[in-house]
C-alpha cells in the first residue's frame, strides 16, 4: 500500500469516527426528550364566561396540560383553589393558604398554559400597585392586540392573594362562590408573579388585560393576585404568543350554558 493510499484510508476512518462521535453525543443529549413544536402557542381549556356561570367540572387532567406548556395559570375541578405552573412544575394553591404539588390526575375546568420563552423585557422606573401596573404596562406593550405570557420575580413589599374553597353541586356562579373566598396578605414576599395579558377582543374567552398569580420562592404560599406593590426597577418579562389553541368540553354543563351574555362587568368585580 502506498503512502497516499494509507493517508486516504486513515482519513476515511477518522471521518467515520467523527460522525459516530457526533451522532452519539446528539443521541445522549436528546434521549428521552421531547422538543415542543408549539412554543408560541397559548393553550386554553374552556372559557372564562363558562367558569363565571358555574361550569366547574374538570375536563382536562394535569397530565394532558403538561404536554402543552411549562408556564401558566388556571383553577381546579369544583373551583378549588388556583393552578400555578412555573418552570414545568404544576402547583395547587388552596384556600387554606398553602401550596401543594398538583397530581397528574387532577383536572381543570379552566386554564391557560404555554412554553415561556422571553421575547421582551421592560423595567418600570416607579413603584406601582396592581391598578397602576395594569394601565402603565398595557401602554408599554408593542401591541395591545396580542397575547403575552408575563413573568416577574422579586421581593414584593405587599402581596394580596385569594383562593376559593371547593364548591358543591349544584354549583353557584363564580361571583357567588367568590363571596366566601379566602384572602391572604403578605409583606416582603419573595417569589414569582406569573400570568397572561389578553387583548380586549378575548372578552368572554379569557380575562381582558392582566391575569396574574403569585407563588413564593419557598413554594409555601400563593394564589390569584388581588393587589400587590411592584418594587422599583423590577424586571417584567414578556413572551409574545401569537398562536392560540382552545379545547372546549364536549359534555356536561358547558354544552347547555348560555354564553351570549356580556359578563365583563361582573368579571372585573370578581377579579379585583
Amino acid at each position: 500500500m502506498t503512502m497516499n493510499n494509507l493517508k486516504f484510508f486513515l482519513g476515511i476512518g477518522l471521518a467515520i469516527v467523527l460522525v459516530f462521535f457526533a451522532t452519539s453525543v446528539y443521541a445522549l443529549f436528546t434521549q428521552g426528550s421531547t422538543i415542543p413544536t408549539d412554543h408560541d402557542t397559548a393553550y386554553q381549556v374552556s372559557t372564562i364566561d363558562a367558569l363565571m356561570q358555574g361550569v366547574y367540572e374538570g375536563v382536562q387532567p394535569v397530565k394532558e396540560l403538561k404536554k402543552h406548556g411549562d408556564f401558566g395559570i388556571g383553577t381546579f375541578e369544583a373551583l378549588e383553589g388556583e393552578l400555578i405552573v412555573l418552570d414545568g412544575v404544576f402547583y395547587h394553591a388552596k384556600a387554606d393558604g398553602r401550596v401543594y404539588l398538583a397530581s397528574d390526575s387532577q383536572t381543570t375546568p379552566f386554564a391557560t398554559v404555554t412554553y415561556f420563552d422571553r421575547d421582551r423585557v421592560f423595567t418600570p422606573g416607579t413603584v406601582m400597585n396592581y391598578t397602576v401596573f395594569s394601565s402603565a404596562m398595557s401602554s408599554q406593550l408593542p401591541s395591545q392586540n396580542m397575547v403575552y405570557a408575563v413573568r416577574m420575580h422579586g421581593t414584593f413589599p405587599f402581596m394580596k392573594v385569594r383562593a376559593i374553597l371547593a364548591q358543591q353541586e349544584p354549583y353557584p356562579t363564580f361571583p357567588e362562590a367568590a363571596k366566601n373566598q379566602s384572602v391572604y396578605s403578605y409583606t416582603n414576599a419573595t417569589g414569582s408573579i406569573i400570568g397572561f395579558y389578553t387583548p380586549v377582543f378575548f372578552r368572554g374567552l379569557n380575562i381582558e388585560g392582566f391575569h396574574l398569580h403569585f407563588i413564593s420562592d419557598d413554594r409555601l404560599t400563593g394564589g390569584h393576585i388581588l393587589d400587590f406593590t411592584l418594587p422599583l426597577n423590577t424586571t417584567v418579562e414578556y413572551d409574545i404568543t401569537p398562536e392560540f389553541e382552545m379545547v372546549l368540553p364536549t359534555s356536561g354543563a358547558f354544552t347547555g350554558v348560555d354564553l351570549s351574555q356580556d359578563l365583563s362587568g361582573e368579571l372585573a368585580k370578581v377579579e379585583n
